[in-house]
Parts: structure tokens; sequence; C-alpha cells
């Protein structure tokens, strides 16, 4: 089995590398290919990843290239995980939306629609060469903003699923606190990427008891402190939102504490030089502990399950991925793409059956679908009426000043990425 990953130059990468050698028995992974055009970084990471290999006696072969179409010819799965723009993109993206007292954040409001403006077309193009170079291909998508890319991906006819990592950090939290092994924990999460709910936490499967009430009377004050929520919040809505839900029930006071201390994109790229430095000593061959910090924790297992699935013969699986809806959620349109709980399998992801959630929150999951189909369209066709019509719609806006104005600041932080601009 051959695997590639576009932007294998990644300080995430060795996460990844480390769960294909770990799970080797899931995912019997024959050649692993990093694919990025910086050529130094990919050589440190390329490193590291063969020495975790051999730490853990993994049979597999790590190659290296920056040829894109070398990297995924005869590819069984590509997984994206690229940044366009780097962190220097992600600092702007984290930066301007506050000059309008807007969140600024990579993945949601102005900053997340700049962040899907650079990446579609991009993403697109790749999608494509690897539809030329080897049409069965599964593309797995970990690139945010993940619905969005999805939708595309899937809108253009190919064979690819998105990934979150939300849903197994819950998972793994819940499993932990109510003393379950995570096998044991299924989650009823409903929603967009990163716009989420977790309304069920059952035990053992999709029809087994549901211990959220539970889990909320005895360890509601540490759920609530992960997201950083008050514990009523959780306690008045019996279900357990992302933390990307602070964005919207605090918005103003996450604006505020932005405005005093130094961007999540500064802390990232500091944390990235220290990584890259560690990752260039030969005599590591385990992902450092420092890697936690990063983001995307249990990535890697995610990635596994879900790849294993796809390209396995072992059978069908349930796992959160992101995928067209399809009737599953009734009030949405069946192309819009959605993160539940869904059967996998070599033919690609079923959603299973949702309850229809509450008004609260349905609400505002179709408040920002719509807001993804409008984002979708101004990153395929361009044009700064688009743009401004996306930003009017997002709820974190919808002031036709503010979006006059975040329209502004975005085509003017993101020429150099959009060249219709």
């Amino acid at each position: 089995m051959k695997l590639a990953v576009v932007g294998g130059g990644s300080t995430y990468t060795p996460e990844l590398v480390d769960g294909f050698a770990r799970l080797r028995d899931t995912l019997p992974v024959g050649e692993l290919v990093l694919i990025d055009p910086a050529a130094e970084r990919l050589e440190l990471i390329g490193g590291l990843a063969r020495r975790i290999f051999a730490r853990q006696g993994h049979p597999g072969r790590v190659t290296t290239t920056s040829d894109l179409d070398a990297g995924i010819a005869g590819a069984d799965a590509v997984l994206l995980q690229l940044r366009v723009g780097g962190q220097a993109a992600r600092l702007q993206d984290e930066t301007w939306p506050l000059e309008c007292g807007c969140v600024g954040q990579e993945t949601t409001g102005a900053g997340g629609l700049a962040k899907a403006l650079r990446t579609v077309p991009v993403v697109l193009d790749i999608a494509e060469r690897v539809r030329r170079t080897n049409p069965d291909a599964w593309i797995i998508d970990f690139t945010n903003p993940v619905g969005i890319v999805t939708r595309a991906l899937l809108r253009a006819g190919h064979k690819a699923v998105g990934l979150c990592n939300v849903a197994i950090g819950l998972q793994r939290k819940f499993a932990a606190l109510l003393d379950l092994a995570p096998a044991d924990i299924h989650l009823d999460h409903v929603g967009l990427n990163h716009l989420t709910w977790e309304t069920g936490v059952r035990r053992g499967g999709p029809d087994g008891e549901d211990l959220l009430p539970g889990l909320l009377a005895a360890h509601g004050d540490a759920v609530a402190g992960d997201l950083r929520l008050p514990r009523a919040v959780l306690d008045r809505l019996g279900v357990v939102p992302s933390y990307y839900l602070r964005y919207f029930y605090a918005h103003d006071e996450v604006v505020r504490e932005l405005g005093t201390k130094p961007s999540r994109a500064a802390e990232v790229a500091a944390m990235e030089r220290e990584l890259l430095s560690l990752y260039g000593d030969p005599a590591l061959d385990e992902k450092p502990a420092l890697l936690a910090k990063r983001g995307g924790a249990f990535y890697s297992e995610a990635a596994v399950d879900l790849a294993a699935s796809l390209l396995g013969d072992g059978g069908s699986a349930l796992q959160v991925v992101n995928t067209y809806n399809n009737g599953t959620l009734p009030f949405l349109p069946d192309d819009a793409v959605i993160e539940v709980q869904a059967r996998v399998d070599g033919s690609g992801p079923v959603p299973l059956t949702v309850p229809r959630p509450d008004p609260l929150f349905s609400g505002l999951i179709a408040h920002v679908s719509a807001y993804e189909d409008l984002a979708l369209d101004a990153a395929l066709r361009g044009g700064r009426e688009r743009v401004f019509k996306a930003l009017l719609a997002h709820p974190l806006i919808g002031q036709f000043d503010l979006a006059e104005g975040l329209t502004d600041r975005l085509l003017a932080h993101n020429k150099e990425h959009l060249p219709w601009a």
C-alpha cells in the first residue's frame, strides 16, 4: 500500500508518521511519500519519519519529493494537509478582522473565508492531478477549512472524504473521564466542520446507553474548562459544543482577549521553529512532547482508521467524517457537506441516521452552511462582490458596513494568492 502526504513538510507530519508506525497492523503501509515544495523542511521531517519507522520496527519505506506528480503516482490514498501562504498568511487571517471588531481566526469568520479563497483552487488542482495519475485513489482532506474544501472536492467529482480531529479528541476525553476504553464511546456528533455538538455520548455504539447526562453532572466543570465556556452554558444546552462554538457563544469576549495577547499564529510559528530544530537531531527517533502543543491531537489515529476503512477489506467501520448530506439533515441541501458519524468502507462514507437537531442548533447549522455555499462560489469564481456576499452572510458578521470593511482588508492582504484580485 502506498500513501502520499501532500504538505509532508508540515511540523504535524511526525504525529501522522507515529500513527502509521504504531498502527501498522491496522494499515499496512508499504511506502509513505512525503510531498512538499519546501525541500529543506522536507528532508528534516523525512529523516525523522524514517527514524520513527525504524524505532518501531516498521518495514515500510519513507520517501520524500518536491515533485507532486511523481509523489502521487500509484498512491492508494492521498492525504492533504497543506497551508497556502504558510504561517504568515495565518497571522494575517488572525489580525485584520480584529480591526473591524470581528474574531480573527483561521477557519471561522472572515479569516476562514480568506483561507478558503487561497486554498480551494490549489486543492482542486492537486486533486485533478491525482485523478489523472491514479483515478482510483482516495483523497483524505485534513486541510482547513475542511467543510468548504471537501465540498469543493466532492462537487468536482473526486473520491474525497474530509477529516477533523475534534470528534476523536472529545471521544478520548470522555473515555478518560468515564473510565472507559475509547472504543466503548460512541458520539452522537452533528453539525458542520468546526460547528458541531455532541448530543449524546453512548456506551458501545449508536444504540447504547446515553451517558451524556451523567457525564455533565459529574464532570461538567472539567468539560467546560476545556471548552473555555461557563459550566452553566453546558447545563442549559444539555449538549457539549465543540470549542469552536466559543467564537459564536462568546464572540465579543474572544475579540477582547485576542486584542490583548499574541496571536495563535505567532505562538505556532515560534513552536515550529523549535520543532524543526528538534527534528534535525539525528538521535531523535520519536515525536517530541512539544508536538502535542502544536494541535492536531489524535489526528494520526483518525487518519489511520479512515484510510483503513477506505482501503481495507475488513468491512465497514463507524467514524466521524465530512461528507455529503444526502438527506441526513433534512433542512440542508443534499450537496451540503456535514460532519457526522458515518459507516465507512471501500465505497466511501454513508452517514448514520441523525435525529433532527433542536432549532437552537439547526438554525445556526443552516446559516453557516449557506455561508459556506457562498464562500465556495467566491473561491471558485472570484470577484469582490462574491466575497462581500459571503462575508455578509456569515452569522458573525451580517452587517453591511462590516462586510465592506472586511472585504477591502481581505483582498488587500491576499492579492498574491488571488490572481483575480
